[in-house]
């Protein structure tokens, strides 16, 4: 049960990050992403050897997973210059496990989109909401509603992130 509910709170945490992305104000460099939910507050209770199989899940699809600790996930990401100067929301998730953003609106530093999610391991829909508080941090929420791997699943997570350098080092942009 474990395993798609803690697929899902990483692909919260992948749209709101990527959302967060296009905002126009956004300084480029290097980001450091923090998620939080109920979903990942239950890691600890999760056997390893089940953890080592989400963890090569993620791989497959295309991402790691981020250190979790207290509930909470932290990554970082590389924003270029190109990310920051779009003045439109990139589709960088869109094949991630199946999901695709709809009706994406910003209106001065706040954005919204709505996702849907139509894949074997992950149907429903959801939103991602949030605010660029700075050029340098943003703050947002994402709510899912659907089936994760044949369980039902109601998520919120709550995301914030910080520029930390203008050089990304070995982190590469999103693809």
């Amino acid at each position: 049960m474990h395993k798609p509910l803690l697929a899902l709170a990483f692909v919260s945490a992948l749209l709101v990050s990527i959302a967060n992305a296009a905002e126009i104000n956004m300084r480029p460099g290097l980001w450091e992403i923090t998620t939080t939910s109920g979903l990942l507050r239950l890691v600890p209770q999760i056997p390893p050897d089940q953890m080592q199989n989400l963890m090569d899940l993620a791989k497959q699809n295309g991402f790691d997973i981020p250190p979790i600790q207290n509930g909470a996930a932290t990554s970082n990401t590389c924003i270029t210059q190109e990310m920051a100067d779009q003045k439109n929301l990139p589709g960088f998730y869109q094949n991630q496990l199946g999901c695709s953003a709809k009706n994406a609106t910003r209106n001065g530093n706040t954005y919204r989109l709505d996702y849907v999610c139509a894949s074997a391991q992950l149907k429903g829909n959801g939103t991602a909401e949030g605010t660029l508080t700075s050029r340098e941090g943003f703050s947002g929420r994402t709510e899912f509603e659907g089936v994760a791997q044949g369980v039902s699943v109601n998520e919120q997570a709550d995301v914030s992130g910080r520029w930390i350098s203008s050089s990304c080092g070995t982190t590469k942009p999103p693809q």
